[in-house]
């Protein structure tokens, strides 16, 4: 037997544990602590800088801050697995909370009927987006740029000569003014990690009934404990404060929904179907116009909500609203957070994740008064920086053999 036949015959021997590691968090297998390791260093950054950064104070405004983004990424999220992109959520975002407050204010209506008006016209467009995509094969890159200047201009249309409207309605305003104080709000998180705990527990139960593989159970266990630490933390910050904000229920109760939906769901694994390889998910028998046109108007729809949300929070809105660096970060919080930009990897977890990291940098160069200049300048290095780690990640999977 030749020496090239022998080394082929002879047992691999086992990866460092170690490298292994070191290995699995490059190719992007351990994308979610990467995302929390670099969060834990922003915050000792800005905590070493501003000893105001971790008070409980500056995270509930933190909490309220990123709740408009989180809701707009969510969307985001889910046109990024299919390998798309949509630069029209923040105009959309601000024509339809412009939509809602019109109505409120200068139609009197209902404001339960004007917020669901805004919503049905955010799915509208984002269906009318998705067609003229599929139908016509036109990149969604340039379909969507082309929105982004048409819903501005229908955003200012809707405006008036006003350019401002005041939102004062209770039932708006409080979607990001009510807070659960104490037992209240303790009673809430409890609730809802034991809900998480539930569905982790029951998706293992029934991956082994099928037969699939699953994570050992003190991995579970570990993993179970973790997130009651992070609730009972976040709990206990919060309720020293304001309470739990309704916002951050919206928001978490989004992320959760659709999290279940793209891993639970056939429309989720024929998202990653569609995202991971077009052609072969259509030979697959697969519907890929109509999975596409759907995602792009959930996108618009929750870009719609994100509208709403960022309308209450800062009971008003105008010519600006969805503008400036709305898009950017919509976008960049989920590929920080580890979503590829090649479609078919990632979690809706990171519309969460990227927003808690993209606002802990804006809110912490706010509390440092650095201009304007600076903060466009870092978040847009923080992005690079995340793009580079995922091409570099998807070149890693490559050369394994498993993209």
């Amino acid at each position: 037997m030749s020496a090239e036949e022998t080394a082929a015959a002879a047992p691999a021997r086992p990866e460092n544990p170690a490298l292994a590691f070191v290995r699995r968090f490059v190719a992007g297998d351990l994308g979610e602590l990467r995302v929390i390791v670099g969060l834990i260093v922003i915050w000792a950054i800005f905590q070493i800088q501003e000893d105001r950064f971790l008070s409980s104070t500056n995270l509930t405004n933190l909490v309220l801050q990123i709740t408009a983004i989180g809701l707009v990424s969510v969307g985001v999220v889910l046109v990024l697995l299919l390998g798309e992109i949509d630069l029209s959520v923040g105009a959309v975002s601000g024509l339809c909370a412009a939509i809602m407050a019109v109505l409120t204010v200068k139609e009197g209506w209902s404001p339960y009927v004007a917020i669901a008006a805004a919503i049905l016209a955010g799915t509208a467009i984002g269906l009318f987006q998705g067609f003229v995509f599929t139908r016509f094969g036109v990149p969604s890159f340039v379909v969507t740029l082309a929105g982004l200047l048409a819903w501005q201009g229908a955003h200012l249309e809707v405006l008036g000569s006003t350019g401002t409207i005041n939102v004062t309605d209770s039932v708006i305003t409080g979607l990001t003014s009510t807070f659960y104080e104490g037992a209240t709000g303790w009673v809430i998180a409890l609730v809802a990690f034991g809900a998480y705990a539930a569905g982790v527990l029951l998706g293992r139960r029934q991956r082994v009934k099928a037969g699939l593989p699953v994570r050992n159970i003190g991995s579970v266990v570990l993993r179970l404990a973790l997130a009651g630490a992070a609730v009972i933390a976040a709990t206990a910050v919060l309720t020293d404060d304001r309470g739990v904000p309704l916002a951050l229920l919206i928001l978490v109760g989004f992320v959760a929904f659709f999290q279940y939906v793209t891993t639970r769901t056939r429309f989720g694994r024929h998202i990653f179907a569609v995202g991971g390889n077009a052609e072969a998910a259509r030979r697959a028998g697969i519907p890929v116009t109509r999975v596409r046109v759907v995602v792009f108007a959930i996108a618009s729809s929750m870009a719609a909500i994100g509208g709403i949300m960022a309308a209450s929070r800062l009971l008003a809105v105008n010519q600006s609203s969805g503008g400036g660096d709305f898009l950017l970060l919509a976008i960049a919080g989920p590929v920080i957070a580890g979503t590829s930009l090649f479609g078919g990897r990632g979690s809706v977890l990171t519309a969460l994740l990227g927003a808690l990291v993209i606002g802990s940098i804006s809110n912490g160069m706010d509390l440092l008064a650095l201009e304007s200049s600076v903060k466009f300048m870092v978040t847009g290095a923080v992005l690079l920086a995340a793009v580079v780690i995922d091409a570099i990640a998807r070149r890693e999977r490559q050369a394994e053999g498993r993209v």
